[in-house]
């Protein structure tokens, strides 16, 4: 017996369950956007310490912010999962702006504009989105209500 139509409906299955893959990750992503509220953004946990390395493509991670009442859920591109990896809440605090450089600017979107902010766990992270998004997340994050330090009855 041959073994090439083995092989041929192997190649056949294995082609099928990457279309079904590419299927789920564009239809995900309209998921996520049909409620609106949503914008590229990719994220670095744990941006480099010293200023110099800070132009290095490492630790960038492609994805999507989607804003809720009081936070941003923030979602990998390449990720089968419907919840977000990481929850921003409204309370975090940005501390600079700069244009990506280096081997950095290609390891982000085109025309993207990184940020340095503060979490509220003091934890500082960077972001990188595009000039309009970043407009709409300054306006979110000062349109947080004011914050207090002891409950009033």
């Amino acid at each position: 017996m041959a073994w090439w139509p083995s092989l041929l409906d192997g190649l056949r299955l294995v082609g099928a369950l990457a279309v079904l893959a590419f299927v789920f990750l564009f239809v995900r992503r309209r998921l996520l956007s049909r409620s609106g509220g949503t914008f590229e953004c990719s994220v670095r946990m744990q941006p480099p310490a010293k200023a110099s390395a800070a132009a290095s493509a490492r630790g960038w991670t492609l994805g999507l912010g989607r804003y809720s009442d009081s936070d941003v859920e923030w979602f990998r591109v390449f990720s089968f999962s419907l919840r977000p990896k990481y929850t921003f809440s409204r309370g975090l605090t940005v501390l600079t702006r700069r244009k990506p450089h280096g081997a950095e600017a290609f390891s982000l979107y085109g025309g993207h504009v990184v940020v340095a902010a503060r979490l509220d766990s003091g934890r500082t992270i960077e972001l990188a989105m595009s000039e309009s998004a970043l407009t709409g997340f300054l306006a979110w994050t000062e349109a947080a209500p004011p914050r207090h330090d002891r409950i009033f009855e």
